[in-house]
């Protein structure tokens, strides 16, 4: 299922550069939140997930939000490491690094099927 995995993350990234090509902030953001969701199940996708992020505050001249995704990319290795993750975080700013969120129906099965 790892693989079902990846290919679901990659499938948001292309998503998310879809949506950007488009100017489409809102779909951009939400495709990459969702594969932040993703990609907390393996280390470095979720060190991309925050990194793309990172990049994309800074495109979008976002200070907050480029703060918020540097504080991410020194906190999500010590999370991954201790198995600590907040499962659902969608990895933004506008939200704790701490606060579970409930999981999106269609990348529920995803995700539980990956952590088997």
């Amino acid at each position: 299922m790892t693989e079902t995995l990846n290919q679901a993350y990659l499938a948001e990234v292309a998503a998310y550069r879809r949506a950007r090509a488009k100017t489409d902030q809102i779909a951009a953001w939400q495709h990459l939140e969702r594969a932040h969701i993703l990609g907390q199940l393996k280390f470095w996708l979720h060190l991309r997930s925050h990194w793309t992020m990172l990049g994309y505050a800074v495109h979008l001249r976002q200070p907050r939000e480029v703060i918020g995704q540097v504080a991410r990319l020194i906190l999500a290795p010590i999370g991954n490491a201790t198995g600590r993750l907040p499962w659902g975080n969608i990895g933004r700013s506008n939200v704790s690094v701490f606060a579970t969120m409930e999981l999106p129906a269609d990348l529920h099965a995803i995700i539980e099927a990956a952590r088997r």
